[in-house]
């Protein structure tokens, strides 16, 4: 909801919308569910206010939770709207994907309906996009049988910057009621499959059928299925599974009964498996599938009996997140790298950087001491152990696990290696915006990128910090490497760059600077931009030339 050029601003969004996801499947019972699923709204989208009204068995929906306003919530929670109403309603929306928005323009055909509404007097929007009280949108929940089997509706109002929302905010709420979707249809499948698993408990006299309710509830569950061995020898191995997730994992169930799930978990995740809880355990990890590939799922454990005294099962529901995923990746992916040239941006590259850095210097090299004495004063002096800059060398100590950068001395080349970061400032690439416009310039910033990121090692980092501004950090390099590093990086952008059958040129003027432990990524990034704009004054101005 907030101003979708800032990529700081949408990762927020992004960890906010997580977290409300999460929320989602933290839920005891279905009346939890539900009233997340409104709270989440208000709390991780941006919105004053959010309706959840839900199909009833006879089709009409009914306000089932309701969040944002305490007096709102008390007038029309449980009241009820005909589905030919809410069907007029979906219909003449204007779609936004999945959504439905119905401008306060041509809501007045609507207030003689029987949906339960609630909204207040307002002006009219003072700019195209401004949010009118009588604004209403609507985000259609699914089940998994697809668009025509709708399981309920989402209204929101009041967003809290003022505004309709953009593509960022539509693509949040789309999703959102998708996965509050599935979130539902889970908790009515658990509730059923707890009921089934009381009376196994309670009802000895109808032991069979419960197990055949148990039996059609796990072989037909949407979701994946399987029961384990419980402790012994064989822990963990799979003793039956249901057809959802042999399709999932693309393998009979003749062959699944040879594994368990530590068999066909991501190497990456068995630690992740091991954690979790047998009893009650939930977690979401990676399992492989026949082809090879790998299918993100979340594991939710629990413990059934075969009879009162009988041995202890493991009953794991298996549910495909992998879309889930995806959507996350992709908008930490955006939030996290340059739009125009796909390198990582500012943020990022300044949480990489930062992951290397501790807050005190480390005095392993004199030439350590000495880039650092340049920073803060001599580390020797009292007055610079009094700011926090004492170096701690006693092993053991609260910095002993942590591996210092330091900056090599580029005066006496004693083999220190360090990291090194090269801040880059392209020249002449102002004249080329002015003469040939920003399709041009664009062309220009990809093509080097390109050729920056082809001239480095694999593990070492090309960034974007925005306009003609790169860095480059390269680890275990001395201060010669880091030298030839910027000669070759300077070599490669140099050559013609050909845009639209117009060969053009651009220079670069390079700084070099040494992340040390005891500095901040902002004077690392600042002593390198110093020394790019010493290095670009220090050279000819025919060298810098370009167009």
């Amino acid at each position: 909801m907030e101003a979708e050029s800032e990529p700081y601003v949408r990762l927020a969004t992004m960890r906010q919308l997580h977290q409300a996801v999460a929320d989602l499947n933290t839920a005891r019972s279905l009346a939890d569910t539900l009233q997340t699923v409104a709270d989440g709204i208000v709390g991780g989208l941006g919105y004053e206010l959010a309706c959840v009204n839900m199909v009833r068995p006879d089709g009409d929906l009914v306000v089932a939770a309701f969040a944002g306003n305490s007096a709102a919530e008390a007038l029309i929670t449980g009241r009820v709207g005909s589905r030919a109403s809410w069907e007029r309603r979906l219909a003449m929306g204007q779609a936004w994907d999945e959504l439905r928005f119905i401008p306060h323009t041509d809501g007045w055909v609507l207030l003689d309906d029987d949906v339960p509404q609630w909204h207040t007097d307002g002006p009219d929007p003072r700019f195209e996009d401004e949010w009118h009280p009588q604004d209403r949108l609507y985000a259609p929940m699914y089940a998994s049988g697809g668009r025509f089997d709708l399981l309920g509706v989402i209204s929101v109002d009041r967003p809290r910057n003022g505004r309709r929302p953009g593509a960022w905010g539509r693509e949040a709420l789309q999703m959102y009621a998708s996965q509050s979707a599935i979130a539902i249809s889970n908790a009515k499948l658990r509730a059923n499959m707890q009921r089934a698993l009381v009376r196994l408990e309670r009802e000895q006299q109808a032991l069979r059928a419960s197990e055949e309710s148990f039996r059609q509830a796990f072989e037909y569950a949407p979701s994946g299925m399987a029961i384990a061995e419980l402790g012994g020898d064989q822990h963990g191995r799979l003793l039956r599974t249901n057809d959802a997730l042999c399709r999932l994992l693309g393998r009979p169930a003749s062959v699944l009964r040879r594994y368990s799930f530590a068999d066909l978990v991501h190497p990456e995740d068995i630690g992740t498996l091991l954690r979790t809880s047998a009893e009650g355990g939930r977690t979401e990890l990676r399992l492989g599938r026949r082809d090879g590939s790998y299918i993100w799922v979340s594991l939710r454990n629990s413990v059934v009996a075969d009879t009162a005294d009988g041995p202890r099962f493991l009953l794991t529901h298996v549910e495909d997140i992998e879309e889930r995923k995806r959507h996350e990746l992709h908008l930490a992916h955006r939030a996290s790298h340059d739009a125009l040239t796909g390198l990582p941006n500012s943020a990022e590259l300044r949480s990489r950087l930062g992951a290397r850095l501790c807050d005190r210097p480390h005095a392993a090299t004199p030439s350590a001491v000495g880039a650092l004495d340049a920073a803060y004063g001599d580390l020797d002096d009292p007055e610079s152990r009094a700011h926090g800059y004492e170096v701690d060398t006693a092993p053991g100590g609260p910095y002993d696990h942590h591996v210092h950068a330091v900056a090599p001395d580029e005066g006496n080349d004693d083999g220190t290696k360090g990291l090194a970061v090269l801040f880059c400032d392209l020249d002449g690439f102002k004249s080329i915006n002015d003469r040939f416009g920003h399709h041009t310039g664009d062309a220009v910033l990809i093509e080097v990128a390109r050729r920056l990121t082809t001239c480095v090692r694999d593990g070492d980092t090309v960034a974007r910090l925005g306009g003609d501004e790169f860095v480059v950090l390269a680890d275990g390099l001395g201060a010669a490497d880091a030298a030839d590093l910027a000669v070759r990086l300077r070599n490669a952008i140099i050559p013609p760059i050909r845009v639209d059958g117009r060969a053009v040129r651009v220079g670069a003027s390079f700084g070099i600077g040494w992340a040390a432990c005891g500095m901040t990524t902002d004077e690392v990034l600042r002593s390198a931009d110093q020394r790019m704009y010493i290095e670009k004054r220090s050279r000819a101005k025919v060298h810098r030339r370009a167009g």
